[in-house]
């Protein structure tokens, strides 16, 4: 079982990492959400897939036998719940960027920048 978990996260990472690479910025945020859950799921894969016993520790003992971890349970809903609200978050500014702009394009999006000479916005000091 942990074969296919460890498969299941490369070729999700593998995925994420083609996504975030994308040109297109809608493409990109979704890359990077794909490549969240894969650390989710490795984190949750820590704490033993295959148990079906409650993490409860018997008296006399100190560490629990083969019970599964509640603790990467606990740190992976957090994570989802906290990158749930990043990627809704992500995704309205990517929407506002298409409205203002008209493209989703990275490298069109480029081209919206100030030019080196504007007032506002100096160019970077080159060292």
């Amino acid at each position: 079982m942990i074969f296919w978990t460890a498969l299941t996260v490369g070729v999700t990472v593998a995925a994420g990492t083609y996504l975030a690479l994308s040109r297109d910025v809608f493409r990109s945020v979704m890359g990077f959400v794909l490549m969240g859950a894969a650390v989710n799921l490795a984190l949750f894969a820590s704490g033993r897939l295959g148990s079906s016993l409650p993490a409860v520790v018997p008296a006399g003992q100190q560490a629990l036998g083969e019970a599964a971890n509640s603790l990467p349970q606990a740190l992976v809903l957090t994570a989802i719940v906290i990158g749930l609200a990043l990627v809704c978050f992500a995704l309205v500014l990517v929407v506002r960027l298409v409205q203002r702009t008209g493209s989703d394009d990275s490298l069109t999006l480029r081209e919206a920048e100030p030019v080196p000479t504007d007032p506002v916005k100096p160019p970077e000091s080159v060292a």
